[in-house]
C-alpha cells in the first residue's frame, strides 16, 4: 500500500512540475536595425543602414539564469554594389541577471551564420561570398516578461568578399544591431 501512495506522490508531483517545465523554452519574433560598415585596407566606407526580421526562440534555466537563443531572420545590410542579402542565423548562449519579476539583464555571446542568397555572381572585380561566418557579442534588458531590447556586434571571422584587384586585403563588413524581440 505505502508503495501505491509513493508512486501516486510521485505521478503528482510530475504533473504539477510539468506546466513549470513548459515554459522553459518561448517562441517570439525578432526584428531590428543592420548598422553596417565595410572595412578595407585602402577603403572604408560609411555606416549603412539596412535591417532584420525572423522568428527566435529561447531556451533557459530559470534558476541559473543562463540559456541559449536562436533565430532564423531575413537581414540585408550594406548599400548599393556592397550590398548583401540573406539568412542570417545567430545562436547565442544568453546570461541573465533578474532584477525582480518584470525586469532582467542580459549579456550573449556566440556564433552568427549568414547566408547570401541576393546577386552572389561577379560583377566590377568583387565577388560577394555565398556564406560567412561571424562572433556576436551583446546585452541588452528584458521587460515585463515579453519584451527584449538590445544591442549586438558582429565580427567577421572571414571576409565579405572577393576582391580581384586586392587579393591580399582585409574586407569585413562589420555590423552593429539593435533589435526589439517580442516573446509569446
Amino acid at each position: 500500500m505505502k508503495k501505491w501512495i509513493a508512486t501516486l506522490m510521485a505521478l503528482c508531483c510530475l504533473a504539477i512540475a510539468m506546466p513549470a517545465q513548459a515554459q522553459l523554452i518561448k517562441f517570439g519574433v525578432k526584428g531590428g536595425l543592420n548598422l553596417s560598415k565595410l572595412d578595407l585596407k585602402e577603403y572604408s566606407s560609411d555606416n549603412t543602414t539596412g535591417f532584420f526580421i525572423g522568428p527566435m526562440a529561447e531556451v533557459t534555466i530559470p534558476i541559473i539564469g543562463l540559456g541559449i537563443d536562436g533565430a532564423l531572420m531575413y537581414s540585408q545590410r550594406g548599400e548599393k554594389e556592397w550590398k548583401q542579402q540573406g539568412l542570417e542565423i545567430p545562436l547565442n548562449l544568453k546570461y541573465t541577471i533578474g532584477l525582480g519579476s518584470m525586469l532582467g539583464v542580459y549579456l550573449a555571446a556566440g556564433p552568427d551564420f549568414f547566408f547570401n542568397f541576393k546577386d552572389v555572381k561577379e560583377s566590377q572585380g568583387f565577388k560577394k561570398k555565398d556564406s560567412q561566418v561571424g562572433l556576436n557579442l551583446g546585452g541588452g534588458i528584458k521587460l515585463l516578461r515579453h519584451l527584449q531590447v538590445g544591442v549586438n556586434y558582429q565580427i567577421p571571422l572571414g571576409d565579405s568578399f572577393d576582391l580581384k584587384e586586392l587579393p591580399q586585403a582585409d574586407n569585413k563588413t562589420k555590423t552593429w544591431q539593435v533589435s526589439l524581440a517580442y516573446l509569446f
